[in-house]
């Protein structure tokens, strides 16, 4: 049976795009650069290749969260300050939340049957803060952020930390849901641990990282976790 459960954060429980074009349209706006649909959605696309270059270890942390907004303005041909802009974008990403639909309810109901951990790649001070507005802190029994462990999912080193920190820890009985192939499947599956891919979107799937189970909605999870703990095979 199931004990412990690893959730992401972003885009999992709380929905980060929505967040993210609302923090950054504030921020770009403050540093008086055009924040129209096309700069966001070149933002996006720009954020999410240094993101995945973080997690094949080709850049640091800090080198990530000033170079995507370099970047930016080199190419709208703009001489901002991106650590500055980096700073006003993270201040107003912490100033609330959203939720992914049924995170609340589900966390309610899991809570007092598993044992319920956070494992992010987020800014730590971001996190915290966004949690505490979610109100949803107390569901949990720890929460993992990489910037505080030193390492970043998919690492093992990431992992390893982790389960050292979680007194009796078993990983036949550990399940991590989230909603990155990359990052949270793949993390999980070289940890030797199951993982859920949670897909809302139906998102192309990766021949080479191929998750345990799969579920396109927030409350599909306590069926499959039922399935799980009594042995019944998914479909």
């Amino acid at each position: 049976m199931l004990k412990t459960i690893f959730f992401d954060l972003d885009d999992t429980l709380l929905d980060f795009a929505r967040a993210e074009r609302a923090a950054l349209t504030k921020a770009l706006t403050e540093m008086h650069v055009p924040a129209g649909n096309a700069v966001l959605d070149r933002y996006h696309e720009i954020n999410a290749a240094q993101w995945a270059l973080l997690e094949e270890g080709k850049v640091t942390r800090p080198q990530l969260l000033t170079r995507r907004f370099e970047l930016l303005f080199t190419e709208l041909g703009l001489d901002r300050d991106a650590r500055e802009t980096c700073e006003r974008y993270e201040g107003h990403l912490a100033e609330g939340h959203l939720f992914i639909p049924g995170a609340p309810e589900l966390l309610a109901a899991l809570a007092p049957q598993y044992d319920l951990y956070i494992v992010s790649n987020g800014a730590a001070a971001v996190q915290h803060r966004r949690l505490d507005s979610a109100g949803i802190k107390p569901y949990f029994k720890g929460i993992f952020i990489s910037e505080t462990i030193g390492f970043d999912k998919p690492s093992p080193a990431f992992f390893q930390a982790v389960f050292a920190a979680i007194p009796g820890f078993s990983r036949e009985a550990a399940l991590l849901v989230g909603d990155s192939l990359t990052s949270d499947i793949r993390g999980g599956l070289n940890a030797g641990i199951r993982t859920c891919w949670f897909d809302p979107h139906g998102a192309p799937r990766r021949p080479d990282i191929a998750p345990d189970y799969r579920v396109t909605a927030l409350s599909q999870l306590p069926e499959l976790l039922h399935a799980i703990d009594n042995g019944i095979p998914s479909t």
